[in-house]
Protein backbone atom coordinates (compact mmCIF):
# COMPACT_ATOMS: atom_id res chain seq x y z
CA UNK A 1 0.00 0.00 0.00
CA UNK A 2 2.80 2.41 0.94
CA UNK A 3 4.62 1.60 -2.31
CA UNK A 4 1.44 2.34 -4.31
CA UNK A 5 0.91 5.64 -2.48
CA UNK A 6 4.55 6.59 -3.04
CA UNK A 7 4.21 5.93 -6.75
CA UNK A 8 1.04 8.04 -6.86
CA UNK A 9 2.71 10.92 -5.04
CA UNK A 10 5.75 10.68 -7.32
CA UNK A 11 3.56 10.65 -10.43
CA UNK A 12 1.63 13.70 -9.21
CA UNK A 13 4.88 15.48 -8.49
CA UNK A 14 6.20 14.77 -11.97
CA UNK A 15 2.96 16.03 -13.52
CA UNK A 16 3.14 19.28 -11.56
CA UNK A 17 6.81 19.70 -12.45
CA UNK A 18 5.93 19.29 -16.11
CA UNK A 19 3.44 22.18 -15.97
CA UNK A 20 4.78 25.65 -16.78
CA UNK A 21 5.35 27.97 -13.83
CA UNK A 22 2.38 30.14 -14.81
CA UNK A 23 -0.17 27.29 -14.70
CA UNK A 24 -1.53 28.59 -11.40
CA UNK A 25 -0.56 32.26 -11.50
CA UNK A 26 0.60 34.00 -14.70
CA UNK A 27 4.12 35.44 -14.46
CA UNK A 28 4.96 38.93 -15.70
CA UNK A 29 2.85 42.02 -16.25
CA UNK A 30 -0.86 41.45 -16.81
CA UNK A 31 -2.49 43.84 -19.27
CA UNK A 32 -6.20 44.52 -18.89
CA UNK A 33 -7.33 45.80 -22.30
CA UNK A 34 -10.28 48.21 -22.44
CA UNK A 35 -11.83 48.64 -25.89
CA UNK A 36 -12.80 52.28 -25.41
CA UNK A 37 -11.11 55.58 -24.62
CA UNK A 38 -10.13 56.45 -21.07
CA UNK A 39 -12.94 57.81 -18.90
CA UNK A 40 -15.67 55.32 -19.81
CA UNK A 41 -17.37 52.84 -17.51
CA UNK A 42 -15.10 49.90 -18.26
CA UNK A 43 -12.05 52.08 -17.81
CA UNK A 44 -13.28 53.43 -14.46
CA UNK A 45 -14.08 49.95 -13.15
CA UNK A 46 -10.82 48.45 -14.41
CA UNK A 47 -8.70 51.14 -12.78
CA UNK A 48 -10.40 50.56 -9.42
CA UNK A 49 -9.84 46.79 -9.61
CA UNK A 50 -6.34 46.66 -11.17
CA UNK A 51 -4.25 47.90 -8.18
CA UNK A 52 -5.93 45.47 -5.78
CA UNK A 53 -5.56 42.59 -8.24
CA UNK A 54 -1.89 43.48 -8.57
CA UNK A 55 -1.49 43.20 -4.80
CA UNK A 56 -3.38 39.90 -4.71
CA UNK A 57 -1.29 38.31 -7.46
CA UNK A 58 2.00 39.89 -6.44
CA UNK A 59 2.69 41.22 -9.94
CA UNK A 60 2.02 44.28 -12.06
CA UNK A 61 -1.47 44.73 -13.52
CA UNK A 62 -1.87 47.62 -15.96
CA UNK A 63 -4.91 48.99 -17.79
CA UNK A 64 -4.48 49.68 -21.51
CA UNK A 65 -7.01 51.46 -23.73
CA UNK A 66 -7.47 50.32 -27.34
CA UNK A 67 -10.55 52.18 -28.62
CA UNK A 68 -12.28 51.58 -31.92
CA UNK A 69 -15.02 49.64 -33.72
CA UNK A 70 -17.26 49.43 -30.64
CA UNK A 71 -14.69 47.42 -28.74
CA UNK A 72 -14.03 45.02 -31.62
CA UNK A 73 -10.38 46.07 -32.07
CA UNK A 74 -9.55 45.29 -28.45
CA UNK A 75 -11.59 42.09 -28.43
CA UNK A 76 -9.86 40.80 -31.57
CA UNK A 77 -6.48 41.70 -30.10
CA UNK A 78 -7.13 39.69 -26.95
CA UNK A 79 -8.76 36.80 -28.82
CA UNK A 80 -5.59 36.37 -30.89
CA UNK A 81 -3.13 37.01 -28.04
CA UNK A 82 -0.99 34.31 -26.45
CA UNK A 83 -3.23 32.29 -24.07
CA UNK A 84 -0.95 32.74 -21.08
CA UNK A 85 -3.17 34.83 -18.83
CA UNK A 86 -1.10 37.97 -19.34
CA UNK A 87 -3.46 39.63 -21.85
CA UNK A 88 -7.04 40.00 -20.66
CA UNK A 89 -10.03 41.84 -22.06
CA UNK A 90 -12.19 44.07 -19.91
CA UNK A 91 -15.12 43.04 -22.07
CA UNK A 92 -18.31 45.05 -22.03
CA UNK A 93 -21.82 44.54 -23.31
CA UNK A 94 -21.05 45.83 -26.81
CA UNK A 95 -18.11 43.71 -27.88
CA UNK A 96 -19.26 40.58 -26.04
CA UNK A 97 -23.06 40.49 -26.36
CA UNK A 98 -23.96 42.86 -29.20
CA UNK A 99 -21.35 43.10 -31.96
CA UNK A 100 -21.99 39.61 -33.32
CA UNK A 101 -25.62 40.58 -33.94
CA UNK A 102 -24.95 43.94 -35.61
CA UNK A 103 -21.58 43.70 -37.38
CA UNK A 104 -20.87 41.84 -40.60
CA UNK A 105 -17.52 40.06 -41.03
CA UNK A 106 -16.64 40.41 -37.36
CA UNK A 107 -12.99 39.47 -36.88
CA UNK A 108 -13.67 37.45 -33.73
CA UNK A 109 -16.44 35.28 -32.30
CA UNK A 110 -17.07 36.27 -28.69
CA UNK A 111 -18.80 32.97 -27.93
CA UNK A 112 -15.90 30.87 -29.21
CA UNK A 113 -12.77 33.03 -29.07
CA UNK A 114 -13.12 34.53 -25.59
CA UNK A 115 -13.26 32.65 -22.32
CA UNK A 116 -15.31 34.32 -19.53
CA UNK A 117 -13.20 34.81 -16.39
CA UNK A 118 -15.10 37.06 -13.96
CA UNK A 119 -17.84 39.67 -13.83
CA UNK A 120 -16.55 43.00 -12.52
CA UNK A 121 -19.64 45.17 -12.32
CA UNK A 122 -23.10 45.85 -13.70
CA UNK A 123 -24.07 49.48 -14.08
CA UNK A 124 -27.28 51.23 -15.10
CA UNK A 125 -27.07 53.82 -17.82
CA UNK A 126 -27.96 57.37 -16.86
CA UNK A 127 -30.24 59.45 -19.09
CA UNK A 128 -28.02 62.53 -18.91
CA UNK A 129 -28.30 66.10 -20.22
CA UNK A 130 -26.24 69.27 -19.73
CA UNK A 131 -26.96 71.06 -16.47
CA UNK A 132 -28.14 74.17 -18.34
CA UNK A 133 -30.71 72.23 -20.39
CA UNK A 134 -34.23 73.68 -19.90
CA UNK A 135 -35.68 70.30 -18.88
CA UNK A 136 -35.13 68.41 -15.64
CA UNK A 137 -37.46 65.43 -16.00
CA UNK A 138 -38.04 62.78 -18.64
CA UNK A 139 -41.52 64.16 -19.27
CA UNK A 140 -40.13 67.64 -19.90
CA UNK A 141 -37.48 66.23 -22.22
CA UNK A 142 -40.02 64.26 -24.26
CA UNK A 143 -42.22 67.36 -24.49
CA UNK A 144 -39.27 69.42 -25.76
CA UNK A 145 -38.34 66.62 -28.19
CA UNK A 146 -41.77 66.71 -29.78
CA UNK A 147 -41.15 70.20 -31.09
CA UNK A 148 -37.55 70.09 -32.27
CA UNK A 149 -34.68 68.00 -33.54
CA UNK A 150 -32.27 66.75 -30.87
CA UNK A 151 -29.10 64.71 -30.88
CA UNK A 152 -28.02 61.87 -28.64
CA UNK A 153 -24.46 60.66 -28.20
CA UNK A 154 -23.22 57.12 -27.73
CA UNK A 155 -19.86 55.49 -27.04
CA UNK A 156 -20.23 53.84 -30.44
CA UNK A 157 -22.80 52.33 -32.76
CA UNK A 158 -24.31 49.18 -31.30
CA UNK A 159 -23.49 49.98 -27.67
CA UNK A 160 -26.17 49.77 -24.96
CA UNK A 161 -26.36 53.57 -24.90
CA UNK A 162 -27.07 53.57 -28.63
CA UNK A 163 -29.85 51.02 -28.16
CA UNK A 164 -31.31 53.06 -25.30
CA UNK A 165 -31.46 56.16 -27.48
CA UNK A 166 -32.90 54.31 -30.47
CA UNK A 167 -35.49 52.63 -28.26
CA UNK A 168 -36.51 56.01 -26.79
CA UNK A 169 -36.71 57.45 -30.30
CA UNK A 170 -38.91 54.59 -31.49
CA UNK A 171 -41.25 54.82 -28.53
CA UNK A 172 -41.62 58.62 -28.55
CA UNK A 173 -41.43 58.98 -32.36
CA UNK A 174 -39.24 62.01 -31.73
CA UNK A 175 -36.66 63.53 -34.05
CA UNK A 176 -33.68 62.16 -32.16
CA UNK A 177 -30.47 61.83 -34.19
CA UNK A 178 -27.67 59.46 -33.20
CA UNK A 179 -24.10 60.80 -32.91
CA UNK A 180 -21.62 57.94 -32.31
CA UNK A 181 -18.20 58.46 -30.72
CA UNK A 182 -15.13 56.28 -30.20
CA UNK A 183 -15.71 55.71 -26.52
CA UNK A 184 -17.57 57.13 -23.57
CA UNK A 185 -14.92 59.74 -22.75
CA UNK A 186 -15.23 61.72 -26.01
CA UNK A 187 -19.04 61.42 -25.94
CA UNK A 188 -19.11 62.72 -22.38
CA UNK A 189 -16.85 65.61 -23.29
CA UNK A 190 -19.21 66.74 -26.04
CA UNK A 191 -22.19 66.47 -23.71
CA UNK A 192 -20.32 68.61 -21.18
CA UNK A 193 -19.76 71.14 -23.94
CA UNK A 194 -23.45 70.99 -24.93
CA UNK A 195 -22.54 69.83 -28.43
CA UNK A 196 -25.13 67.04 -28.07
CA UNK A 197 -28.43 67.09 -26.21
CA UNK A 198 -28.55 63.67 -24.60
CA UNK A 199 -26.33 60.75 -23.66
CA UNK A 200 -26.83 57.44 -21.87
CA UNK A 201 -23.44 56.86 -20.19
CA UNK A 202 -22.78 54.38 -17.42
CA UNK A 203 -23.28 55.78 -13.92
CA UNK A 204 -19.57 55.53 -12.92
CA UNK A 205 -18.51 57.82 -15.76
CA UNK A 206 -21.17 60.47 -15.13
CA UNK A 207 -21.21 60.60 -11.31
CA UNK A 208 -18.32 63.09 -10.86
CA UNK A 209 -19.87 65.54 -13.33
CA UNK A 210 -23.29 65.30 -11.66
CA UNK A 211 -21.70 66.03 -8.29
CA UNK A 212 -19.85 69.02 -9.73
CA UNK A 213 -23.08 70.41 -11.18
CA UNK A 214 -22.08 70.20 -14.84
CA UNK A 215 -24.60 67.51 -15.82
CA UNK A 216 -27.96 66.27 -14.60
CA UNK A 217 -29.50 62.82 -14.72
CA UNK A 218 -33.17 62.61 -15.65
CA UNK A 219 -33.57 58.87 -15.11
CA UNK A 220 -31.74 55.55 -15.19
CA UNK A 221 -32.24 53.04 -17.98
CA UNK A 222 -32.23 49.88 -15.88
CA UNK A 223 -35.35 48.04 -14.74
CA UNK A 224 -34.52 48.89 -11.12
CA UNK A 225 -33.34 52.11 -9.55
CA UNK A 226 -29.62 52.50 -8.89
CA UNK A 227 -28.37 51.94 -5.34
CA UNK A 228 -26.12 54.97 -5.64
CA UNK A 229 -29.00 57.25 -6.71
CA UNK A 230 -32.21 55.75 -5.27
CA UNK A 231 -34.11 59.00 -5.74
CA UNK A 232 -33.59 58.97 -9.52
CA UNK A 233 -36.50 57.20 -11.26
CA UNK A 234 -36.16 54.66 -14.04
CA UNK A 235 -37.22 55.53 -17.59
CA UNK A 236 -39.68 52.64 -17.42
CA UNK A 237 -41.52 53.88 -14.36
CA UNK A 238 -41.95 57.48 -15.55
CA UNK A 239 -42.87 56.68 -19.16
CA UNK A 240 -44.71 53.38 -18.88
CA UNK A 241 -42.19 51.73 -21.24
CA UNK A 242 -42.03 48.54 -19.19
CA UNK A 243 -39.49 46.91 -21.52
CA UNK A 244 -37.02 49.79 -21.28
CA UNK A 245 -34.11 48.01 -19.59
CA UNK A 246 -30.55 48.73 -20.71
CA UNK A 247 -27.46 48.23 -18.58
CA UNK A 248 -23.75 48.21 -19.17
CA UNK A 249 -21.59 45.54 -17.60
CA UNK A 250 -17.89 44.85 -17.58
CA UNK A 251 -16.16 41.53 -17.11
CA UNK A 252 -12.78 39.93 -17.62
CA UNK A 253 -12.18 37.59 -20.57
CA UNK A 254 -9.15 35.60 -21.71
CA UNK A 255 -8.15 34.01 -25.03
CA UNK A 256 -10.06 30.75 -25.50
CA UNK A 257 -7.02 28.46 -25.16
CA UNK A 258 -5.99 29.90 -21.79
CA UNK A 259 -5.44 26.97 -19.38
CA UNK A 260 -8.32 26.36 -17.03
CA UNK A 261 -5.99 26.55 -14.02
CA UNK A 262 -5.15 30.15 -14.88
CA UNK A 263 -8.78 31.10 -15.51
CA UNK A 264 -9.87 29.53 -12.22
CA UNK A 265 -7.09 31.32 -10.34
CA UNK A 266 -7.99 34.68 -11.86
CA UNK A 267 -11.69 34.18 -11.11
CA UNK A 268 -10.89 33.42 -7.48
CA UNK A 269 -8.56 36.38 -7.01
CA UNK A 270 -10.77 38.87 -8.86
CA UNK A 271 -13.77 37.84 -6.76
CA UNK A 272 -11.69 38.32 -3.60
CA UNK A 273 -10.84 41.83 -4.80
CA UNK A 274 -14.52 42.58 -5.51
CA UNK A 275 -15.46 41.38 -2.01
CA UNK A 276 -12.81 43.60 -0.46
CA UNK A 277 -14.78 46.26 1.51
CA UNK A 278 -12.74 49.17 0.16
CA UNK A 279 -13.02 48.05 -3.47
CA UNK A 280 -16.72 47.31 -3.16
CA UNK A 281 -17.31 50.71 -1.56
CA UNK A 282 -15.45 52.52 -4.35
CA UNK A 283 -17.32 50.67 -7.09
CA UNK A 284 -20.72 51.28 -5.50
CA UNK A 285 -19.90 54.95 -4.95
CA UNK A 286 -19.00 55.12 -8.63
CA UNK A 287 -22.46 53.82 -9.50
CA UNK A 288 -21.69 50.16 -10.14
CA UNK A 289 -23.48 47.14 -8.71
CA UNK A 290 -21.07 44.42 -7.55
CA UNK A 291 -22.17 40.81 -7.91
CA UNK A 292 -19.21 38.37 -8.02
CA UNK A 293 -19.94 35.20 -10.01
CA UNK A 294 -18.38 31.78 -10.37
CA UNK A 295 -17.06 30.74 -13.78
CA UNK A 296 -20.26 28.83 -14.60
CA UNK A 297 -22.48 31.67 -13.41
CA UNK A 298 -20.62 34.21 -15.49
CA UNK A 299 -20.76 32.00 -18.60
CA UNK A 300 -24.55 31.71 -18.20
CA UNK A 301 -24.85 35.46 -17.65
CA UNK A 302 -22.95 36.20 -20.88
CA UNK A 303 -25.10 33.73 -22.85
CA UNK A 304 -28.31 35.35 -21.57
CA UNK A 305 -27.09 38.82 -22.48
CA UNK A 306 -26.18 37.71 -26.00
CA UNK A 307 -29.64 36.18 -26.52
CA UNK A 308 -31.31 39.31 -25.13
CA UNK A 309 -29.54 41.64 -27.55
CA UNK A 310 -30.16 39.33 -30.50
CA UNK A 311 -33.87 39.95 -29.82
CA UNK A 312 -33.46 43.71 -29.29
CA UNK A 313 -31.47 44.07 -32.51
CA UNK A 314 -34.38 42.55 -34.42
CA UNK A 315 -36.87 44.83 -32.67
CA UNK A 316 -34.95 48.07 -33.26
CA UNK A 317 -33.35 47.22 -36.59
CA UNK A 318 -30.03 48.68 -35.42
CA UNK A 319 -27.02 47.70 -37.54
CA UNK A 320 -23.48 49.02 -37.79
CA UNK A 321 -24.44 50.78 -41.03
CA UNK A 322 -26.85 53.08 -39.19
Amino acid sequence: MMRTMSRAVLAAGLMLAALPAWAQTPAGTIRMIVGYAAGGTGDVVARIVAPKLSEALGQSVVVENRPGATGAIAAHGVATAAPDGLTLLVGQTGEVAINQHTMKNLSYNPDKDLKPVALLAIVPLAMTVPAKAPYSTVAEFIKALSGQKMTFASAGTGTPGHFAGEFLKAKTKGNLVHVPYKGAGPALNDLLGSHVDLYFPGMPAVQPHVKSGLLKVLAVSSAKRSAIAPDVPTVAEVTGMTDFDFTLWAGVFAPRETPQAIVTKLNTEINKVLNDPDTRKRLIEAGADVDPMSLDQFRSFVDRESSKYARIVKETGVTMEQ
